[in-house]
């Protein structure tokens, strides 16, 4: 399985994946070796909580290097008058009168309180290559589904300003 990431994902990850590396990791072994001192390790909540930090930043370093391996580079191919990747779309929800604004991102980068909504998504999925005036419905779940409206399309490029989603 690839994950589908454009060429500023992957700057952001290397980014992090470097930081985590070259300045984060060696403070943590720092830390470790210096709680490790304190003595007792079975009752030593120092040592304990600096072994977590560190186990921690290696996940993470793991998680960045397979997501950067197995990445398929995407890039935006939507029509001038279309939804794509990175646009901002103004969408009308007739079920509660309300318009909403919302910018179509990689998965890593999604932060559906932002705004930030995933291509993967269902919402996502259906916005993507519609075109302003395009009605469609959102399937919720089996019992629920809602209706909505693109009124409006921003193209916009990866700016780089939607960080990347941590854990």
């Amino acid at each position: 399985m690839h994950d589908e990431l454009t060429r500023e994902d992957i700057r952001k990850m290397q980014e992090e994946l470097d930081y985590r590396r070259l300045e984060l990791m060696p403070g943590l072994i720092e830390e470790v070796k210096r709680t490790r001192a304190f003595g007792d390790l079975s009752e030593n909540f120092e040592y304990k909580a600096a072994k977590q930090a560190q186990n921690k930043n290696r996940s993470r370093i793991r998680y960045l290097e397979g997501m950067i391996k197995t990445a398929k580079v995407i890039e935006d191919r939507s029509g001038a008058d279309q939804v794509g990747l990175f646009d901002k779309v103004e969408i009308y929800m007739s079920e509660d009168d309300e318009t909403e604004t919302i910018q179509v991102v990689t998965t890593v980068r999604c932060d559906p309180r932002k705004g930030l909504i995933s291509k993967e998504s269902p919402f996502g999925k259906q916005v993507l290559g519609k075109k302003v005036g395009d009605r469609f419905t959102v399937q919720v779940s089996d019992s629920y589904s809602y209706e909505a409206e693109i009124r409006s399309i921003t193209k916009t490029e990866d700016d780089g300003s939607a960080p990347l989603m941590g854990y």
